[in-house]
């Protein structure tokens, strides 16, 4: 059976309530074992925060799992039984919900690392991320702008990139759905026009045309992939910038010259309209921003954030901590559900 493994995220958020509040959905829109790697205890508060009938049972490794009933009989078991491997000290269950603590923040790194070394042994499918909070990450010591980074250079990768996915549904016509992926990351704006190159550009279309491949069914179709300008009107040839002159078309011309089905630029205001009907498969977006707002818009609450590139299959959430929201029992699970659906996909389409 196909084992996924959840990380908590940054305990004072909404990571363990849509954990506990996800799990039955999980195993059974997913027909997978789920093991999460964190705090039994927190765990623990968080399904009774959410009255959830649930035992967390504390294990030291996946391989003592038990894998669970199948899905029916699991839809009619009064109780949860949720495997937990702990990660980080205890002093995190002293941690005041909503707060920014370095405690929390190295439990969460903790947590990562252990899954992620997990996947590249083999021993997980896939890993699915909770939220983290940076600054928490950062008062810990570990200074990484986001899970993407962690995840790369613990898998030891360069060529990678943040992708944000929102299969079919509600706003989403294309049967296959809509990825978009970033050529920059977490940055400060000020930044992305020196990141911004030919070569960047070119490495994440091929990123995403490879992952909707997968998702497609490489011998149905190739994807059809849209480019986003970086400049208003795209440039207007030249006038408001030279960027699409200089670095996005050349770039795009090398992608078609390798096979790619890339079109672009467009203006950034109206192709997500046009991969909205399903005239694209995928977008390529220039900065962070350019693709999170759109996408968000369209499927806050579906949409599911993948690193491409990685030896190993990882999915997350597409939203933060929330700790305005935190422990309050109210936090959405609509997000995590599908990173968990979408993981098992992948997994099993390798």
């Amino acid at each position: 059976m196909m084992i996924l493994g959840i990380t908590m995220g940054d305990a004072a958020g909404i990571g363990p309530e849509i954990i506990v509040g996800a799990w039955r959905e999980i195993v059974c829109q997913t027909n997978s074992q789920a093991v999460v790697y964190g705090h039994p205890e927190i765990l623990q508060h968080a399904a009774v925060l959410r009255n959830i009938n649930a035992v967390i049972t504390e294990i030291r490794s996946v391989r003592e799992i038990i894998p669970t009933p199948g899905v029916l009989e699991t839809l009619t078991i009064p109780t949860l039984t949720i495997p937990c491997i702990r990660c980080g000290e205890d002093n995190v269950t002293q941690v005041p919900h909503g707060t920014v603590d370095a405690r929390t923040g190295d439990a969460a790194y903790q947590a990562i690392i252990r899954a992620v070394d997990d996947a590249k042994t083999g021993i997980l499918d896939a890993v699915v991320t909770a939220p983290i909070h940076k600054n928490a990450l950062n008062l810990a010591g570990y200074h990484y702008p986001g899970h993407t980074e962690i995840l790369a250079e613990r898998c030891g990768v360069n060529d990678f990139a943040m992708m944000l996915y929102l299969g079919h549904g509600e706003n989403i016509y294309s049967e296959h759905g809509l990825a978009v992926v970033h050529v920059t990351l977490h940055t400060a704006m000020k930044n992305i026009f020196g990141q911004i190159t030919k070569d960047s550009v070119v490495a994440k279309a091929k990123l995403i045309d490879d992952f909707m491949r997968r998702i497609i069914g490489s011998a149905k179709r190739q994807p059809r992939i849209g480019v986003c300008s970086l400049n208003p009107h795209a440039g207007e040839d030249g006038l408001f910038g030279t960027e699409e002159i200089q670095i996005i078309r050349p770039a795009i011309q090398q992608a078609l010259a390798e096979g790619l089905d890339i079109k672009g630029p467009f203006p950034a205001d109206t192709i997500m309209t046009e991969a909205q009907k399903g005239t694209f498969d995928a977008v390529v977006a220039m900065f962070h921003d350019q693709g999170h707002i759109a996408l968000k818009l369209l499927g806050m609450h579906r949409a599911v954030n993948i690193t491409l590139g990685l030896p190993i299959i990882r999915t997350s959430v597409a939203h933060g901590t929330a700790f305005d929201k935190a422990w309050q029992g109210t936090a959405q699970t609509g997000s995590l559900i599908e990173a968990c659906r979408v993981a098992a996909k992948l997994a099993s389409s390798q």
